[in-house]
């Protein structure tokens, strides 16, 4: 490539923080067809000006590599404008007020589903945050829309990671639902709130962070379709734009319904985010099938990096052990998959397990797994087939011991981590919960960097900028007791920023092309509003981004403005 080629686009005289393998500073990176051909000091960068370049001058401002979230469930974000908020209603007459507001736009018995009561995106301190300290009634709603069924949904429990959940419903909606004072629960996680006269009030309250209620009982009331989820699905993108996120990594799988939605918004030119998705699949039927067939069957568009293109790529099968009653209540509601967008019954009984994960390694598919309970079952499909070499995944770490980092290391694992969960809102309990003792081995970042596991960041959906991870990874502060959980857990901002760049794109079997800014390499890039290195501490989760590129393409912009 010669030093002296024509760039379309020149970004100079500012940080670049190159997240390379020495983690040099530059100063300036020139982009020609969607890739960086310099990145260097601003006279070196300053050669590849021609007459048609343009130049954005950065005024000193932090650069980084696209981020990578490597469980971000992208998708979500975008479904929370589908229905009406409830945000800001801080008493059950202003609900019923916005309530009655819909209402006005509804024909007679037309369905009024709302979001959640509360505010966004954690909906915390419910009910006691409401006036009267308490849920509304289906008669309160009645009052509000007596003549369309209304039903209040409950939120997805992982957004706050505390239970109960609740939904409500008013009379015309349990009629629908077939709801009476008769009705059990659909599973012993469910309460149906009953008054004194022995008739539902209309609440509900589960005991589980999936919801199953709504899946359950309300069938029939307006979910996500799929022309909504692929209108969410540019707007999903959009909000993680707006931190610096270039590409995603759904290791949770997708179930059918979202992973047409992503093809369809591909197909029309409308994705801005590098989606890389692993399969969810629905195991109904197929219980006597061989999975040496199946997953045969599959591998040409598994395994491996997967079949698409470095926009939309398929690769990989999650799966867990074991089915539970709850889940299976959910699965009856397929394909549809309400908030999750995977299928509820990707578990399989552990002999079963192994062997489809002893089918994914012959066929050379990675397998993914987001509890560590998987860990041992991938132990024995190492023993019958190696798997070192295939990259499979292990997720939502909460807790670790020494011996099982050294277990990940020798099987190769690729790690992604829940510190939003595990360390901000949980990390506080986890050693009491799990008789511990001591924090060490919560979400233990630093052994896993000692011990040369490749390990990725991730939003989790909530929130959705990858700066609250890296944060966390740093500070390891507990949102409720305002003080450091494992402390000598905590890693360096150079190794939170590799783990939302570098280890996202092993990940996604992508690190040719991407997480980094280096020649060659696709001009995925944030300009940054505060510098991640030297930002004091407590305000790295604020950083976001004010423009952010893809491709050399702009798909965000803030106040350095139109280009």
């Amino acid at each position: 490539m010669s030093t002296h080629e024509p760039a379309d686009l020149i970004l100079s005289g500012g940080k670049i923080i190159t997240a390379d393998a020495r983690f040099s500073i530059a100063e300036s990176v020139a982009i020609r067809a969607g890739r960086f051909i310099a990145v260097g000091e601003d006279a070196m960068v300053q050669r590849h000006r021609a007459a048609h370049t343009r130049e954005i001058a950065l005024n000193g401002r932090a650069v980084m590599p696209g981020l990578i979230d490597g469980h971000a469930h992208m998708d979500r974000e975008g479904l929370k404008s589908v229905f009406p908020s409830l945000a800001g209603c801080r008493s059950i007459p202003e609900i019923q007020a916005r309530i009655a507001e819909l209402a006005r736009d509804k024909a007679p018995g037309e369905w009024i589903v709302t979001m959640p009561i509360g505010e966004p995106p954690f909906y915390f301190d419910l009910p006691q945050s409401l006036a009267e300290g308490r849920w509304p009634t289906r008669q309160e709603l009645d009052d509000a829309a007596p003549n369309n069924p209304v039903y209040i949904r409950s939120i997805w429990g992982y957004w706050r990671h505390s239970l109960p959940l609740v939904c409500i419903a008013n009379t015309r909606a349990l009629k629908l639902a077939g709801v009476t004072r008769e009705t059990a629960p659909p599973h012993a996680s469910v309460t149906i709130e009953k008054a004194s006269s022995g008739e539902p009030t209309g609440v509900f309250v589960e005991q589980g962070y999936v919801p199953l209620v709504e899946l359950a009982f309300f069938q029939m009331a307006p979910g996500f379709s799929i022309a909504q989820r692929v209108e969410a699905l540019p707007r999903s993108a959009a909000y993680y734009h707006a931190f610096g996120t270039t590409s995603i990594y759904e290791e949770h799988g997708v179930a059918a319904e979202l992973l047409a939605a992503y093809r369809q918004v591909h197909a029309a030119g409308k994705l801005t985010m590098r989606s890389h998705l692993a399969f969810s699949p629905d195991w109904r039927g197929m219980e006597g099938v061989s999975m040496e067939r199946l997953i045969g069957g599959w591998a040409h568009q598994l395994a491996g990096a997967g079949m698409g293109d470095d926009m939309l790529r398929l690769s990989g099968i999650i799966t867990e052990i074991g089915k539970t009653p709850d889940n299976a209540v959910r699965a009856q509601a397929a394909p549809y998959t309400g908030w999750a967008g995977f299928n509820y019954d990707m578990g399989l009984e552990r002999e079963r397990a192994k062997e489809m994960l002893i089918a994914c390694a012959r066929h050379g598919i990675r397998a993914i797994g987001i509890w560590p309970n998987m860990l041992d079952l991938y132990a024995e499909v190492n023993a019958v087939v190696p798997i070192r070499d295939l990259r499979w995944v292990l997720g939502h770490i909460a807790v670790l011991s020494r011996e099982q980092v050294s277990k990940i290391r020798d099987l190769g694992l690729v790690i992604t981590t829940h510190t939003n969960r595990y360390i901000y809102k949980e990390g506080h309990l986890l050693q009491e919960r799990n008789k511990l003792p001591d924090e060490d081995s919560i979400s233990p970042l630093r052994w896993l960097e000692e011990a040369g596991v490749t390990f990725a960041l991730a939003t989790d959906n909530v929130p959705v900028s990858l700066f609250y991870p890296m944060w966390q990874a740093v500070s390891r502060m507990s949102l409720y007791t305002q003080r450091m959980v494992g402390e000598r857990q905590a890693i360096s901002r150079e190794s939170a920023i590799r783990a939302a760049t570098n280890a996202g794109a092993y990940l996604t079997m992508s690190e040719k092309d991407k997480g980094a800014i280096e020649v060659g390499k696709l001009a995925d890039l944030a300009v940054l509003t505060a510098d991640p290195l030297t930002v004091d501490l407590p305000a790295l989760k604020d950083v976001a981004s004010e423009l952010t590129m893809m491709g050399g393409k702009v798909v965000h912009e803030g106040r350095l403005g139109r280009i």
